[in-house]
């Protein structure tokens, strides 16, 4: 079998064709502070400078061994451009919503007429050029952004989870306003150089809201997503935080080609309830890829990829504090493993 470019196997990967190999890319944030002190571009700066978010995305690859680069490294750069309050991050720590900008129908309306080049949206489309000016012909170049489900939980607060119960009019409402914005979003990096999309929508969770629920409100703005980045002929994977075994075949339904689990799903069960979507994760960030030896993480690794998983990767964002050996003993196991 011919030997592909990292670009090429990826997308070869994703979307079920034969390979000569394993991937190995993380498709959950991929910063860590090791990496930070090689290339010299740190937390909190590399969130909000094109040029720093892109030399700490190329640390994935070039100190790591990530066969692709993927920016950002945070889920609030969505809800900040939209007005919400945010706290500030660190070195070590990504930055958090704290504050909400719509209670209504009313307040929606006042959202729009937005421009991408503005605030951090516009600064990760720019760190999405700088990569692939410089990578874009070998390496895949991934962009991410929060999905619409949990988008609107940031723009609404707490009272979201209420309001898709009680108040469908300005639930509905509120996701078509955040997948616009999400397919808009989506374009804007793919016309900078992107060819891979992950939405990571945590809280947009069948096994929270119910299969009735995630069908009506996730699975058609999800669709929209999955159907814009396909006329593109880009990749797109989902990942939802928590045991998604039950709403995989939901998931699968928007038509992603990866669906991304975390520690709490089963490999083998969920590659036994998906039909094309790719299954990728799931080794545990916090009590494997951080906390445990090379050895330990390479036999979970094998475990993983006994499984039959699709691609092997984290199942959730990186920690900080992870040791690049850690993260690279994850990489030699997927480099290794032919189909």
């Amino acid at each position: 079998m011919a030997e592909y470019t990292p670009k090429k196997r990826l997308a070869r990967a994703l979307t079920g064709q034969p390979v000569d190999r394993m991937p190995a890319v993380s498709v959950t944030q991929t910063g860590t502070v090791e990496q930070m002190e090689a290339c010299g571009a740190f937390w909190p700066e590399a969130n909000s400078d094109a040029q720093k978010m892109a030399t700490l995305a190329e640390a994935g690859h070039t100190v790591v061994g990530f066969e692709a680069v993927r920016v950002p490294f945070d889920i609030t750069a969505e809800a900040e451009f939209f007005g919400c309050e945010i706290k500030d991050g660190t070195q070590e720590q990504q930055p958090s919503v704290v504050g909400h900008v719509v209670s209504n129908i009313e307040d929606i309306a006042k959202l729009e007429g937005y421009n991408l080049d503005h605030g951090r949206i516009g600064v990760v489309c720019d760190a999405i050029k700088i990569l692939a000016d410089k990578y874009g012909d070998e390496l895949p170049i991934m962009g991410s952004m929060i999905g619409p489900f949990s988008l609107a939980q940031h723009i609404n607060g707490d009272d979201w989870f209420m309001a898709i119960f009680t108040n469908e009019e300005f639930g509905l409402a509120l996701m078509e306003f955040t997948t616009e914005f999400n397919v808009a979003y989506a374009k804007k990096m793919v016309e900078n150089g992107a060819d891979t999309m992950v939405i990571i929508d945590p809280t947009a969770s069948a096994q929270l809201i119910g299969a009735e629920f995630y069908e009506k409100f996730v699975v058609p703005y999800h669709k929209k997503i999955c159907d814009a980045m396909r006329e593109l002929n880009v990749a797109t994977v989902l990942h939802i935080c928590g045991d998604t075994t039950q709403g995989l075949v939901l998931m699968e339904s928007s038509g992603v080609d990866g669906i991304s689990i975390d520690q709490n799903v089963d490999v083998a069960t969920a590659v036994g309830l998906v039909g094309k979507s790719v299954i990728v994760g799931n080794l545990d960030p916090v009590n494997m890829l951080w906390n445990k030896t090379l050895e330990e993480i390479k036999k979970e690794s094998e475990k993983v990829l006994d499984a039959e998983v699709g691609l092997l990767a984290p199942g959730c964002g990186i920690v900080s504090k992870t040791p690049t050996e850690n993260l690279q003993a994850m990489v030699e196991m997927a480099k290794s493993h032919n189909y």
